[in-house]
């Protein structure tokens, strides 16, 4: 086994590594916990976990639903695109809460369930409650007074003491807060629609908030209309409502993104005709499909089958054989097509190079993916993006952090991680947890406040 605690010398312990992920911390995580598995090998890792209490950082997680994030909110009759053991956390055995459920080793990925059950499980199993604050909505995150001019923001009054602000509590007993400290405001919700606003101080802040918060939008006349929807849950409840059948007019899927390809399937399995609509050419070897292998994608590889076949030339093509009531077969592409508008009407209109087209649907899906939605931060967050000029990007312009802590360089003590500097799968997301956590050791052990008695969860030590 492979020793190795967690304040080592990342830098030095990455050097030479190459994978899928542009950040190396999270690239030699990877290769320990999941060695060879870009090459299809399942090796155990060559690691073994083991509580150092002494290691222990003080922390608190705020999240707007139970662990498990976005996973409680998605299809239910998905599969993940990585393989469930990809989805491991350390110390406790993905396939040891998910027994039973194994699809083959050829196709062992997992549904939204048995993920977010394993993560909010891994919270009670790692004894880690006390540390997560679920249904809080983070409203602003600012620093606190740069300089000794600067008013505090406080339920009491501040002072400044000594290059430090002393501040009033409630209880009357002041506290010191350091120069430059975080303030986080937000509300939980509770028993309902009640609504407990909290205001937390904090040395450190870690941005983990994914990608998922905002869908892009095509800018397009008539895309507010209550019939054009951004996400494919919305779909699923109209499914379920019975507002939508077999006999109801085609759904517009925009997109060509896996999105997309879920939303196909769950029309499609539910005998409800689509119209999917995408810019790329079938043939694009950008698309995501080509980069997924068919034996453990066949459901993805089915819907790239009928973007190819089905497309709406080869149905006009076929026009004589279509039936009398004129309605679509169940499915049909428009391959290098974009929406011009979307009309009162539940009418489409449809461009490719200067033909236009008109169809009747009785509703849109637009998926052409997601921004993450920092506006609890000074613009947006903007400013921490590789190139400040233009919006945060996950895939085109992420969040710029030093390689190996994963601070923000242009915000000393702000730290990102996950889909916001690149790592859009859960097997490299982890690296920069430990690249967070191995900056914070070091720091803590340098000031001499490491907690020698961390009690509960939360401590890290890999062997």
């Amino acid at each position: 086994m492979y020793f190795f605690a967690v304040p080592q010398d990342l830098q030095y312990l990455s050097e030479g590594l190459e994978g899928r992920s542009s950040n190396p911390v999270a690239v030699l995580f990877d290769t320990l916990l999941h060695p060879n598995a870009d090459f299809g090998y399942e090796f155990p890792p060559v690691l073994q976990w083991r509580q150092e209490n002494q290691y222990h950082v003080p922390h608190l997680v705020l999240g707007r639903a139970a662990p498990g994030g976005a996973w409680h909110a998605m299809e239910g009759s998905m599969l993940t695109i990585s393989l469930g053991i990809w989805m491991e956390l350390p110390g406790v055995n993905y396939r040891d809460l998910t027994a039973g459920n194994r699809r083959g080793v050829a196709n062992d990925r997992a549904t939204p369930e048995e993920i977010s059950s394993y993560y909010k499980n891994y919270v009670k199993l790692m004894g880690l409650q006390k540390n997560f604050l679920d249904n809080a909505y983070v409203t602003s995150v600012q620093r606190l007074h740069r300089d000794h001019e600067d008013a505090v923001e406080s339920e009491g009054r501040g002072d400044a003491v000594d290059g430090k602000k002393e501040i009033e509590v409630k209880d009357g007993s002041p506290a010191m807060l350091p120069q430059g400290i975080w303030e986080v405001r937000g509300y939980q919700q509770v028993q309902g629609d009640a609504h407990v606003p909290f205001s937390i101080f904090a040395e450190n802040v870690v941005l983990a908030t994914g990608a998922s918060d905002a869908p892009a939008r095509l800018l397009v006349e008539g895309e507010d209309f209550p019939f054009v929807f951004h996400s494919i849950a919305d779909l699923g409840m109209a499914v379920s409502k019975g507002t939508l059948d077999q006999n109801s007019d085609p759904v517009l899927i925009v997109g060509a993104g896996l999105s997309a390809a879920d939303a196909a399937l769950c029309a499609y399995n539910n005998n409800i005709s689509i119209l999917h609509v995408f810019r790329k050419r079938v043939d694009d070897p950008g698309l995501i499909f080509k980069q997924l292998p068919k034996t453990l994608y066949p459901e993805y590889h089915k819907v790239y089958h009928l973007m190819c076949s089905q497309t709406h030339s080869a149905a006009a093509t076929e026009a004589t054989t279509a039936p009398a009531s004129g309605r679509f077969q169940d499915y049909t592409s428009f391959p290098e097509h974009c929406v011009v508008s979307f009309q009162p009407d539940m009418k489409c209109v449809l461009r490719s190079g200067t033909n236009s087209k008109v169809f009747k649907v009785s509703m849109a899906l637009v998926l052409i993916g997601t921004h993450p939605n920092l506006f609890f931060l000074k613009d947006h967050g903007q400013y921490l993006a590789l190139d400040p000029s233009k919006p945060i990007s996950c895939k085109h312009n992420p969040i710029e952090i030093h390689p190996y802590t994963f601070e923000c360089t242009k915000e000393a003590n702000l730290f990102a991680m996950g889909p916001l500097v690149g790592d859009n799968f859960v097997r490299f997301l982890k690296g920069g947890a430990l690249g967070i956590a191995s900056c914070l050791m070091k720091r803590l052990k340098k000031k001499g406040e490491l907690i020698a008695d961390g009690g509960g969860g939360g401590g890290g030590g890999l062997v």
